[in-house]
Parts: structure tokens; C-alpha cells; sequence
């Protein structure tokens, strides 16, 4: 399966819906700091009910860090910058899917390691900004399962 990456969230909600998203579709979960909540907050917690304990998640200081302890082989950013739909994106076992702060998107940072044919998004109407955070997250991850044939789903 895939591996999640959220990239300096900001919401607990959100961040509890993508914990409890990771351990439903077996994705690994990594959230990079500054975080904008504590882990330990009272929403994050109910959004992500009792699943914070089966949850495989990593969390690291910083973008650098994150990339020195990972060394991802592939690194594909959800951003609405790109112009290939998550559909027609080629998933693999192992990538890394990182998603930008639910304000500001993804930072420079970011966007000056991941190459242009790894930037991947979502379709939306006309008109339209973006989709929440952990919907966002969810509509990737699935697709991704879905590419890498549901391994180890309940059907």
C-alpha cells in the first residue's frame, strides 16, 4: 500500500478522519511538523475514535527529516498545481502521497524535490478551490488500493 504524508496539518478533525482512513485501507501514515494541533487534542481524538492505537504513523520535525529517516523512492504531491488526474497516475507499493496544509497547500519546498510527472490531482468542477483535507486523502488512497488490487481487503 501506499504511504500518506501530511505536510504541516493544521486541523485535528481532519487528521483524525486520515488516522482512521490509514488503518481501514492499510496505508502507513506520516505527518511532518510543525504540527498546528497536539496529537493528544480532544478533536483528533474523536475523529479518529479508537483507531489511534492500530494506527502505523510516524511523525517528524520537519520536511528534511522527513526525507533523510524515509528516502522515499517515489514522492507524488496532490496538488491542484498539477495537471495529470490522481486516475491516470500509476501508483506503486511503497509510494509516498504528500498533502499540503489545509490553508496554504504545500510549500516550496515541497514542490522543488517532487518532479512534475509525480504531481498528481484531483478533478473538480469548474470554479472549484479544492476538497477538504481528509476527503482529499481519501479519494487518492482509494484509488491507489484500488490500482494495487485492494491487497488485503475484506471484500
Amino acid at each position: 500500500m501506499i504511504n500518506i504524508v501530511l505536510y504541516q496539518p493544521e486541523m485535528p478533525g481532519n487528521a483524525g478522519n486520515i488516522i482512521r482512513l490509514a488503518v481501514n485501507c492499510g496505508a502507513k501514515l506520516h505527518f511532518i511538523g510543525p504540527l498546528g494541533f497536539y496529537l493528544d487534542n480532544e478533536r483528533l481524538m474523536r475523529a479518529g475514535l479508537d483507531y489511534h492505537e492500530l494506527c502505523n504513523l510516524t511523525v517528524h520535525v520537519n520536511f528534511q527529516t522527513f526525507m533523510e529517516t524515509q528516502k522515499p523512492k517515489r514522492l507524488i504531491a496532490s496538488t491542484s498545481k498539477a495537471h495529470l488526474s490522481h486516475v491516470d497516475f500509476k501508483f506503486q507499493d511503497g509510494d509516498y502521497v504528500i498533502f499540503g496544509r489545509e490553508k496554504e497547500g504545500l510549500a516550496d519546498e515541497v514542490y522543488n524535490v517532487v518532479p512534475q510527472e509525480h504531481r498528481i490531482k484531483i478533478p473538480m468542477a469548474p470554479n472549484s478551490r479544492c476538497l477538504n483535507l481528509s476527503n482529499s486523502v481519501a479519494v487518492v488512497a482509494y484509488e491507489a488500493w484500488r490500482q494495487l488490487g485492494f491487497e488485503n481487503a475484506l471484500v
